[in-house]
């Protein structure tokens, strides 16, 4: 009889990924980022703030969140490295510097294709193509597609920074508290 090996849905040092309070932080600090971009969007189309451009930051949000904890996740493992399984070999855990870099090279495609995908589909909402509503549809779309704009571009250049300056600070105040234990 032939045995299946079952294993587990996620490795047991996955079951929390960020194992503290910072890197969490770093993920929310892209939400202000697209925010700009939304209202530069909707001032530029001329379009009012309504209860349809909330929606599409609402949308936004969960675009931008996204994109950070790719990121985010991506630094965090590539600073952990992996220990032999399955006939896997080791991967060594890398220094910050380049966790960030390798996180920043990889995870560009994945977040500007969705970037991309996401502003192709609300262009046509965007421009007032079709028999829908546009004037209820369109400052959602626009306010999408100028936030994408925005939190994409600077989702790569601040995101690596915020998480520079937040483990920093994780590190200082672990070296503070074990300076405090020990007195």
């Amino acid at each position: 009889m032939h045995r299946v090996k079952v294993r587990p849905l996620a490795a047991p040092n996955k079951a929390f990924l960020f194992k503290g309070f910072l890197h969490p932080v770093t993920i929310l600090a892209a939400l202000p980022l697209s925010l700009g971009g939304a209202f530069v969007g909707l001032l530029l189309a001329q379009k009012s703030f309504s209860m349809p451009s909330l929606i599409g930051l609402i949308m936004l949000m969960g675009i931008a969140t996204k994109n950070s904890i790719l990121l985010v996740e991506y630094a965090i493992e590539a600073r952990r490295g992996r220990p032999a399984h399955d006939g896997h070999p080791a991967v060594p855990g890398m220094n910050r510097w380049d966790a960030l870099m390798d996180a920043c090279h990889k995870r560009a495609r994945p977040i500007v294709m969705t970037t991309i995908a996401m502003g192709a589909g609300m262009l046509p909402i965007a421009i007032g193509l079709g028999s829908a509503d546009t004037s209820f549809r369109s400052p959602m779309a626009i306010a999408v597609i100028g936030g994408l704009i925005t939190s994409t571009v600077l989702s790569l250049l601040v995101i690596p920074v915020v998480f520079t300056y937040l483990d920093d600070l994780g590190q200082w105040a672990g070296r503070l508290y074990r300076k405090i234990v020990r007195l």
